[in-house]
């Protein structure tokens, strides 16, 4: 019962006591309000910088919608104008129209349903594409549950045509926004603000990350800590403002306008801390991310299971035998072969060029170690001249390799075709040979001397636990020009985290590289 309203009732009636009756005085304390408002129970509105972000991820939704909409409309047309060949009226198109529709409204309510367009995906590349990928094969599964029970005509059309031609203008086209969307990056737009909280050696940890991504998707404008110093963290060259305390980074964030919040560590002893930053933020930032160092896992081996309120990571070990490895193997073989047809076709020019610049054999053979330590002969086209592997102790001194490798960027034994086929990745065109006896994969990590194993320590000898690959992360993200740390951690994480869609992924950036080389000497 309201108390407002029973305490009038109470003071207005009267009361007996002993039979004598008597009225109670009024009291003069007004009651409260029927419908007072508490302010701790009015929910967060949106402030400027959250609504700042959603506004360029809407306006950018729209422009998927439109390009989505307009490759499945063109790829379901092609379909309906090959299952209906010549027509002669207007009215024959009817049917396939029908049909046409039908796929296109089906498919693009898959795409939205896989969440294609969601904003952790935004420039993704490869979550995005195989969020798309996914949608697409489901979409086609139900079209052809429904048009065999419904008996439509048109399914062999759309499967044939529709798919694949639908499917590649899809990716296509989100290759093309990701290409703009990585611009307008660079450019300052379209990025996450964002603050890093947590002790300072993690905080500047996250920073050299988020400031290395190549996608440009994050735009640090500064850290709170715990340890109370205003001192700017330095990664590289540049200094990152220290703003406050960790525990008033909720306020800082609104001040700021930041968007999102990369919580790097807590507090030892708040163990709340994150829980009440994220209802401090509500309002204000889109994202509130955690960090934890488990270097190089890959999303795919981690998942999130939540326990009676507790959030568990689990993460996933890798395995080096199975179903995917004999897939992996089946790839091998066949991109092979199709890849041997036209090189043996090219091999007589290459071979002609290498001749006539110096004498010596065309193929030049050179002792590497595999998969689980096992050595095997591993075949290049000859870049250098016939005596290169005498001569390399006297050039010892000049050594631009980093670690163990042995390097020069402009190494006097190379010769001219050499280079040309250096740059361009050529002279590595007759390893699918050895791809298809087994010796190597197609993508894999970088297939050491036998003098670099010698100098490994224990962890880097996992990189033998694969077989070693014509192409790998190594390759795609500068060759030569990277450490001997960063070579070797590019093959570790490809070894614990590698899978077919990144394999592919590898092969097509790779393809990019080979048109415009870098690293390669």
């Amino acid at each position: 019962m309201d108390r407002g309203l029973s305490q009038t009732a109470f003071d207005a009636a009267p009361a007996s006591a002993g039979g004598v009756t008597r009225t109670l005085r009024r009291r003069s304390t007004p009651a409260r309000p029927l419908f007072e408002t508490l302010p701790a129970a009015v929910a967060p509105r949106i402030q400027p910088s959250l609504e700042r972000r959603r506004l360029w991820e809407r306006r950018f939704r729209r422009r998927l919608d439109v390009t989505d909409a307009v490759s499945i409309t063109l790829a379901a047309a092609a379909a309906a104008i090959v299952e209906t060949g010549p027509i002669d009226t207007f009215a024959d198109l009817a049917g396939p129209a029908r049909i046409g529709m039908f796929v296109v409204g089906a498919w693009l309510t898959l795409l939205w349903l896989a969440r294609t367009r969601e904003p952790a995906v935004l420039g993704a590349g490869a979550a995005e594409y195989k969020r798309i990928g996914h949608a697409t094969g489901l979409a086609f599964g139900i079209l052809s549950t429904i048009f065999i029970l419904a008996q439509l005509p048109g399914l062999r059309a759309q499967l044939l045509v529709a798919m694949p031609f639908g499917l590649v203008t899809l990716v296509f086209s989100r290759w093309l926004w990701r290409k703009w969307l990585i611009h307008e990056r660079e450019r300052g737009e379209c990025v996450s603000r964002v603050i890093v909280a947590g002790a300072r050696d993690d905080v500047e940890y996250v920073i050299e990350k988020l400031v290395g991504d190549p996608h440009h998707a994050y735009h640090v404008i500064g850290a709170t800590t715990t340890d109370g110093l205003i001192d700017p963290i330095r990664v590289g060259d540049r200094g990152y403002p220290v703003i406050g305390s960790i525990r008033s980074t909720a306020a800082y964030g609104r001040a700021t306008g930041a968007d999102a919040i990369v919580v790097a560590s807590t507090p030892d002893d708040d163990r709340d801390f994150v829980r009440r930053l994220g209802w401090e933020l509500e309002g204000t930032a889109a994202e509130l991310v955690l960090c934890n160092r488990l270097t190089d896992v890959a999303g795919p081996r981690l998942s999130l299971r939540p326990l009676d309120g507790l959030p568990l990571v689990q993460v996933k070990i890798p395995e080096f035998e199975g179903g995917i490895h004999a897939i992996k193997r089946g790839m091998d073989v066949v991109l092979s072969l199709l890849a041997l047809v036209p090189i043996l076709l090219l091999t007589p020019v290459i071979a002609l060029a290498i001749k006539l610049d110096s004498p010596g054999p065309v193929l030049f053979h050179q002792l590497r170690v595999g998969r689980d330590g096992r050595q095997f002969w591993m075949i290049k086209f000859r870049t250098m001249v016939a005596d290169a592997e005498s001569s390399r102790d006297s050039l010892h001194a000049q050594n631009e390799g980093a670690g163990p490798l042995f390097k020069l960027k402009r190494d006097p034994r190379v010769t001219r075709v050499g280079a040309v086929l250096r740059k361009f990745s050529i002279d590595e065109l007759p390893q699918f040979a050895n791809v298809l006896r087994g010796d190597m994969s197609i993508v894999g990590p970088r297939p050491p001397l036998p003098a670099e194993v010698t100098a490994y320590d224990g962890t880097v000898y996992r990189r033998l636990y694969l077989k070693p690959g014509i192409t790998g992360l190594w390759q795609i993200s500068g060759r030569s020009d990277l450490s001997w740390e960063d070579s070797v951690r590019l093959d570790l994480r490809y070894v614990e985290n590698w899978s077919i869609a990144t394999d592919l992924m590898i092969m097509w950036r790779t393809a990019k590289v080979m048109v415009a080389p870098r690293g390669a000497y």
